[in-house]
This record gives structure tokens, sequence and C-alpha cells, in this order.
């Protein structure tokens, strides 16, 4: 008997259809390996008619008073909370997530920023108006920029959705979301819970392949384009919109840096340090899966991170008792399995180091001691369940390491020293650095990087501000 597979479709100005050329590929449950639905691989055509409803819609939306475009996302909050059961299992078969987790740890957010983002669009800032030169009186106009391609990520496919299209829409732009090819049932989800809020093409979704996101980019119709995604792909896209000098929003790879002070809680340290670098399976790009230990504790904190890795499980998504669920893909597999199998001589696995089971992608809680800086697993991204470990001598080699890497993402310091964790919190080259805690978000505060890890902030007033643009207006006194 075979079972029929789940037809997904493009969401374009109001309406749900197929890809015009009828091409599909296929959507793999990560924790199964097997084929639950198709979905549209959206070629140039697709992306003309995604482009031009958003643009159609631009106008009337852009007219809209913050007030309104308020409602229309408090609605969308709402809606949301009461299907949370049908994200949360879109979700889960996207991802292989735990269902449990994805509920607790990642629908609420999303409902909060939502609303975050409902009020930012009546909060919006500016330069007082005033005579700023005799017999003129200049004031600053804040505008939505116009039609938005955003490009959003297999390893949150919901929230990172919601990171897009929120605070677009709040700002007044319409907006083209295309969701990675191997994560689009939760936004295709989300586009039928939206249809019923918002007016006809402010908001569209069209699936495809890494093809499809370079010719939403490329297109002329787009004034900006923002992705979430790896290194390669930011440089290819920012390079892509500077042909027509297109506004670019990047949140890219990281590597981010866990400084271990001897004076620190080591089991609380191990404890939450452990979780922030498996949840997700380590697939994300805060993830605290590079620490540096003080040389005096170094032994003892290997150890007991060990012993927390063993004691972590992964596994189906109705498991109650997971942490993690599957890698995403294969090639994902491959590429985390691959930085174990090329350690150096000098490397020891403490825990994990394989895949497990037989199905699905799931690989087990590692920990690697004995690494050198300029070694492969520390300078690029695993985005797996894998925790490095390093040692440090004092709190200059310690920041020589902690930013001696590419990316600059995140980062945290775990101390009970007040002024040494200000010290090392102004000179940690990071976008965001947490003290005695990793991985913790808010709605109000901004989340982005410098260096290879992009820029633009996601999240909070300048992430609002990020989808807006700013004009001067300058009017004589004299009539």
């Amino acid at each position: 008997m075979t079972t029929e597979l789940r037809r997904l479709r493009n969401y374009i100005g109001g309406e749900f259809r197929d890809a015009a050329d009828g091409r599909t590929t296929e959507v793999v449950n990560p924790a199964t390996g097997e084929v639950y639905a198709t979905a549209p691989l959206s070629g140039q055509t697709d992306v003309d008619a995604a482009m031009a409803a958003a643009a159609a819609a631009f106008p009337g939306w852009r007219d809209t008073t913050p007030a309104e475009r308020q409602k229309a996302l408090l609605k969308i909050a709402d809606a949301f909370e009461a299907r949370a059961e049908e994200l949360v299992a879109a979700e889960s078969e996207n991802t292989g997530k735990p269902l449990g987790l994805t509920a607790s740890e990642e629908l609420p957010p999303m409902v909060d920023q939502i609303r975050f983002f409902a009020g930012a669009a009546r909060m919006l800032e500016g330069r007082s108006a005033g005579e700023y030169m005799d017999g003129m009186t200049s004031i600053i106009r804040r505008e939505p920029v116009g039609v938005c391609a955003q490009v959003a990520p297999w390893n949150y496919p919901m929230m990172m959705a919601v990171w897009k299209f929120a605070p677009a829409i709040a700002a007044g732009n319409t907006v083209v979301l295309k969701p990675s090819d191997t994560t689009p049932a939760s936004t295709v989800l989300m586009a039928e819970i939206i249809d019923s809020v918002l007016p006809k093409g402010v908001f569209n979704v069209i699936c495809g392949d890494r093809e499809t996101g370079k010719a939403m980019v490329e297109h002329a119709t787009p004034a900006m384009a923002s992705i979430t995604g790896s290194v390669r792909a930011g440089m290819q896209v920012a390079e892509s919109a500077s042909k027509d000098v297109k506004r670019v929003h990047l949140e890219l790879g990281g590597k981010a840096p866990v400084v271990v002070f001897e004076d620190c809680d080591i089991a609380k340290a191990v404890e939450d340090i452990a979780v922030a670098g498996y949840f997700n399976a380590g697939q994300d790009c805060t993830a605290a899966t590079r620490v540096l230990v003080h040389e005096s504790i170094h032994d003892e904190f290997v150890t007991a991170l060990a012993k927390a890795a063993a004691d972590t499980k992964t596994g189906q998504p109705d498991d109650e008792d997971v942490l993690y669920g599957p890698l995403n893909n294969p090639n994902q597999l491959k590429q985390v399995a691959g930085f174990i199998e090329r350690l150096p001589a000098h490397a020891k696995v403490e825990a994990g180091g394989h895949q497990v089971g037989e199905k699905g992608y799931f690989y087990a809680p590692t920990v690697v001691s004995g690494l050198k800086q300029d070694d492969e697993i520390i300078q690029n991204e695993v985005f797996g369940p894998v925790i490095t470990v390093q040692s440090f001598s004092d709190e200059a080699q310690a920041l020589e390491y902690a930013n001696g890497v590419e990316y600059a993402l995140a980062s945290s310091v775990w101390t009970k020293d007040h002024a040494r964790a200000m010290r090392m919190s102004k000179n940690l080259d990071f976008g965001c650095v947490w003290i005695n805690t990793h991985i913790p978000l808010v709605a109000e505060m901004p989340h982005g990087g410098y260096k290879k890890s992009g820029y633009g902030k996601d999240l909070s007033a300048y992430g609002f501000e990020d989808y807006t643009r700013i004009k001067h207006v300058m009017t004589s006194l004299d009539g």
C-alpha cells in the first residue's frame, strides 16, 4: 500500500498554486529519512508572479496606518497561537525536532516576537523637527523600503520566517519569502493561516531551491534582500544585490566562543553549556560549540562535559526524554561526520563521535578536546552536536583564541569576577556577549554579528528600522 504524499503549494497574491512549469521536489522527514511531501520547484515565472503580486500590494499596504498594521500582526499572533499544535507538527515533520520542545521553546517566542513588532509599528523614532537653517523647517520621514525578498534557513524554519516577515510587514513593506527546499511545510502552513488576515499580495511564499533564491535576489523588483544562511550564500547574495544596489540584510554563520574562567560554578556552567551546545542538534549559529577553559580547571571541566554529553539523548520527535532530533539532511550528517573523521592526531574524542541509529540523520552528542587554534574544527562551523574544548592560560590568551576566527556573531563569558566580565564583554568581537549564560534571546534586544557572520540586525527596534528608509523633508517658512 502506497501512502499518498502531501502536496505543498506556493502562495502568491492570495492564491495557492503549483510551480508554473509543474516541477516539484521531494520533502524528506529527517527523523525517518522518508519522503512525506512534494513542494514546488519554482522558476523564473513563479518569481516574476510573486514579485508582481508584492509590488501591486505595496502602495496600499504602505499607506495603511501603523495602527492597522499592528492590528493585523496581533491577529496573526493570535491565529498562530490558536493553531499551535498544527504548526508544531508541521515543524517537527520538517525538521525532526522534538514535539514538546518545539511547542515550549519555539512557538511561544515566535508569537511574542510578532506581538513585539506589532507594537514597534507604532513606535518609530526620528530626530526632532526643527529649524536647523534660518527660515527652514526640517522633518524626518521613515518609510518602508518596498518589496522585500527574504530567504529563510532550515534550522529554525518557523522562527526565522517570523524574524523575516514580521518587521518587514510592520514597517509597511510587502514580502516574498522562500523557505529552505528541505523545510517548506511549516512556512506554507503559515501562509494558509495568514491568508485570512493580510490583503492579497502583502505576504507571498514561493518554494524552491538555491536557483529560486538566486532569481529572487537578482530580480529587479525587490528593494531589499534578506537571508539567513551560510557565509557562502550570504556572499553570493551580497554580490548579486550589488548589481542594482539593493539593500542587503545578512545573518550568516557563527563559531561562538564560550570562555570559562577558573572561578566559575563548574557544575552550572557544564549543565548550561551542554544544553546550549546540543539544543537543536547544534544547528544554531549561536550554539555553544567552542569552549575555552582556563588550564587550572580544564581536565575537571572536560570530564564533567563528557559525562553531560553521555547523559544527553537524541531521538524521535515523540520521545519526551530527548534534547534534540536529527540533523536536517544527509549532506549535513556527512559534513558533521567529516569533521570528526578528519580530526588531527592531537585531538581526542571524549564522548560521541558517531551516527546514532539506522534510520534518520541522528548524530551523538560529541565532545572533542586537545585542539589547537588553527585546527579545522576550531576555525570552521560544524553546525552539529559537537562541542570542542581548548585550554587557555590567562585572559589575554582567552581573548586571542576567542576572537581568532572569521565569525563574530555570539559569545559568552563564565566568571564570578564582575570587572573581568566587563573587560571581556568590551573586548570580545562579537555581536552578542552573554555572561554566565548562553543562547537566551528576547524580542526587545538585537541579534546580529560582524565579520563573516554578516550585517544587519534581527529582532528589536534596530531590526525593525532595518526595514525602513530615511527621508529628509525641508520646507520654507516663507510660504
